[in-house]
């Protein structure tokens, strides 16, 4: 099965957003642990550190906001998803710290961090 191109775009913008979003963490003083970080429940765009808190975050890149903004796309399922990333990352790693949950708004006009976008 092809890809139509505009599932190629969105794709495309969507990588180009998530590379934008490591640079914005990592000059905010965040360590990037992984990028696309995949698990038998789903990926997890950026898992960072901040301080003693592990941080998921999920990267929505928009153009415009014909469709709500980006955060708006991080509905109940994707939340109940990155629960289940975080606890698998944590027992993978074998550690009990702290966790966050933030979005990531990537635009034209720049990032917005959403910092505990929501709980786990």
């Amino acid at each position: 099965m092809r890809n139509s191109p505009q599932d190629v775009h969105n794709k495309t913008l969507g990588k180009i957003g998530e590379k934008r979003a490591v640079k914005y963490l990592k000059r905010a003083g965040y360590r990037i642990l992984a990028a696309n970080y995949r698990t038998p429940f789903g990926e997890a765009d950026v898992v960072a550190k901040d301080g003693e808190t592990v941080v998921f975050c999920e990267v929505k890149t928009r153009t415009g906001d014909l469709f709500g903004t980006p955060a708006d796309a991080v509905g109940q399922k994707k939340r109940q998803t990155y629960v289940k990333i975080a606890g698998y990352y944590l027992m993978r790693a074998g550690e009990d710290l702290p966790v966050r949950f933030d979005v990531l708004e990537v635009t034209e006009q720049g990032i917005n961090h959403i910092i505990g976008a929501f709980e786990g």
